[in-house]
């Protein structure tokens, strides 16, 4: 989210212009270049003034200071004006026409030199938006393999048509969507979904541009053009809600809309009814106070000095904050939509459970399956690997696409394999109990006898339940949304504490739920990958968690959690809420000064001098007030154990 639409340079580019002007590091960004001119020429007049040199040296710095300075908004801000358009670009404008008007160049300069700065940094995070967005394309191999009048051609994703046949090999990620007509695998939709383990896969079967194939072998109907495939409607649904981030206005361009023409009016019917009742040079005169009066000087400087102390602030408590836009709408949030994999699990399966029969020990299953996923690269061989201390690895392993491993050690076939391919036998309560659990259950096989099953399953970080007790108690309403199947989202919610859980959701589905939720309360959405991008970017505030996320989170969000520590996220919450109170103080100081130097001006009880005094005075406060939002304490979180709450009941739904 971003304001850079609404105070700044507001004239939209072009994508070729977005491509070809976008800065990748801050001093590539044009608003920070000249910015930097301008705070050195205020120090170069702040310099001159110690050492005593003259006044027009002084005078001519801080003038070129301003100009350069106001070169960064001015021209955008003449030109929404001539449009109608009124925003906080007006006000600083007036502000600093008000001070030169008053003789403060230097004050002017200053307040041109932070805007700039403000700009910059707005304009930095929307380019790093819309790389991300590139990024999402990448998922899209350079070339697919079809068969073309009984030959495989090799062409480019962009000369798919629908009812080609695509050979995919193992390894490979899909270029398109389409069915399975022939072939088996595991394949990894992670990507697409959020499915925390592969899924099995097998004749007709839909699957989805930029998935990965697992071991076997696939021949896929193509369904759509790489025009409209998953992951382009994602790259669409990001756009589309990217730019509706960035024509929401902020709160001083919400302020500035009715205060600037109130105050050229009032102006003007002071000066002109005045002069038509008195002396004209009196009333003219006076206008001109009460023009200066309600220059919003201090509303200008009061809240970027805030985001930029907060800004800095939340860094260091590990967030990433991508400009005041970003940082007042993490204060208004009132609701979280969480995502399962990578957010509240720490997206490394491993086994929870072991369920033994005809005289196996837990010790001789593990043994057994851990020989056999040595030879595999399945994603839960890791899992399974890391619960055993010791392996000695079988001989002739061989897959089973979409079934399983088998294998001989010591003169005994092994075998390993999902429920369907190998018969649980008396296991098969014990299996359906994993299942329940939200873990995928293998079976383990000695000599054509089924002496085990294991469970797998992506386990909760450790303090994602004092997390989530954590926001509840702060008065947020937290659901989950999920591309994985309805009993492991209901599982692992029950655990975690969370009632309102939507499962089985593609990256579409996840958007129209924000947009739901976003109905009802200003809503967040924490996530991590690829899948979540949509409803990252639907959701009034998209948070990614950086460390563990992927360049597509974090570019589409406007807040990166940096570490892999959940207690950020509360944490993050309540110092925006903090900070976003000190804006409203400092917008409430400044609106309460300008209401009352208007009549005093008016009267003439108050003349430019002490205009101007008492606009130096409110600065120095509503700054001292704004650089309260830097400061930073550990926040204290309950443990574990104390914010574990009442049981909950997972209400689960499906994809809208």
């Amino acid at each position: 989210m971003s304001d850079a639409c609404g105070c700044g340079d507001d004239e939209p580019r072009t994508n070729d212009e977005d491509q070809d002007h976008e800065p990748e590091r801050l001093w590539e960004v044009r608003e920070l270049r000249f910015a930097a001119i301008s705070g050195v020429l205020l120090l170069a007049a702040l310099i001159a003034g110690w050492v005593d040199a003259t006044r027009p040296v002084i005078l001519t710095l801080e003038a070129v200071a301003l100009v350069v300075g106001a070169y960064t908004f001015v021209p955008s801000t003449l030109r929404r004006l001539a449009k109608g358009k009124i925003g906080v670009g007006t006000l600083m404008t007036i502000a600093a026409v008000g001070a030169v008007i008053l003789g403060e160049v230097g004050e002017a300069a200053m307040l041109a030199f932070l805007f700039s700065i403000s700009e910059g940094l707005e304009e930095y995070s929307l380019a790093r938006t819309r790389r991300g967005l590139r990024a999402l394309l990448s998922l899209v191999p350079d070339e697919a393999t079809v068969l073309r009048d009984g030959a495989e051609t090799v062409v480019a994703p962009t000369e798919l048509r629908a009812g080609d046949q695509m050979l995919v090999k193992p390894g490979e990620r899909l270029a398109t969507d389409g069915i399975i007509r022939r072939g088996r695998t595991a394949l990894d939709v992670s990507a697409i979904t959020g499915e925390s383990v592969p899924v099995e896969a097998g004749p007709g079967d839909e699957v989805f541009a930029g998935s990965i194939n697992g071991t076997g072998s696939l021949e896929v109907e193509v369904t759509t053009t790489a025009e409209d495939n998953s992951l382009a409607r994602i790259v669409r649904i990001v756009e589309a809600e990217q730019s509706r981030k960035g024509t929401s206005q902020r709160l001083a361009d919400r302020i500035a809309q009715p205060l600037v023409p109130g105050i050229m009016i009032a102006a003007t019917l002071i000066a002109v009814i005045g002069s038509l009742l008195g002396d004209p040079t009196i009333w003219i005169e006076r206008a001109l106070v009460v023009l200066v009066a309600a220059s919003p000087c201090a509303l200008a400087i009061s809240v970027p000095v805030t985001v930029v102390a907060a800004i800095g602030a939340a860094s260091r408590l590990g967030a990433l904050v991508k400009g005041g836009a970003a940082l007042e709408a993490l204060g208004a949030v009132r609701g979280v939509a969480l995502d399962k994999t990578g957010t509240l699990t720490a997206n490394r399966p491993g086994v929870i459970d072991v369920a033994t029969t005809n005289g196996a020990t837990r010790e001789q299953v593990l043994d057994l399956a851990a020989a056999l996923e040595t030879r595999s690269e399945h994603p839960l061989a890791a899992a399974i690997l890391a619960a055993t201390n010791q392996v000695t690895p079988a001989t002739d392993v061989q897959a089973v696409t979409g079934a399983g491993l088998t294998g001989h050690r010591d003169g005994h076939t092994i075998r390993l394999g999902r429920p369907g391919w190998l018969d649980p036998g008396p296991l098969t309560g014990d299996v359906q109990r994993m299942q329940q659990a939200g873990a995928t259950a293998v079976l383990v096989e000695h000599n054509d006898q089924v002496i085990g099953a294991i469970a797998v399953r992506d386990e909760l970080r450790p303090e994602a339940a004092e997390v989530v007790a954590q926001l509840r108690r702060d008065g947020y309403h937290v659901a989950m949304l999920t591309g994985d199947n309805h009993a492991t989202a209901a599982a692992l919610a029950n655990d975690v504490g969370i009632d309102a859980v939507h499962a089985e959701l593609r990256p579409e589905d996840k958007a129209r739920l924000v947009e739901q939720l976003r109905a009802q309360r200003p809503t967040a959405m924490v996530g991590d990958g690829v899948n979540d991008a949509p409803a990252l970017a639907t959701a009034d505030l998209g948070i990614a968690m950086g460390a563990m996320g992927t360049d597509v989170a974090i570019e589409t969000a406007d807040v990166a959690l940096m570490g892999e520590d959940l207690r950020h996220l509360p944490q993050t919450f309540t110092h925006a809420r903090r900070a976003r109170r000190i804006m409203l103080q400092n917008v409430g100081l400044s609106l309460g000064l300008i209401a009352a130097l208007i009549p005093l001006a008016l009267l003439g009880i108050l003349g430019l001098a002490a205009v101007v005094l008492v606009h130096e005075l409110a600065e120095i406060v509503v700054i001292a007030n704004g650089v309260r939002a830097g400061r930073t304490k550990p926040l204290s979180l309950p443990v574990a154990e104390q914010a574990a709450a009442v049981p909950h009941t997972a209400a689960v739904s499906s994809a809208p």
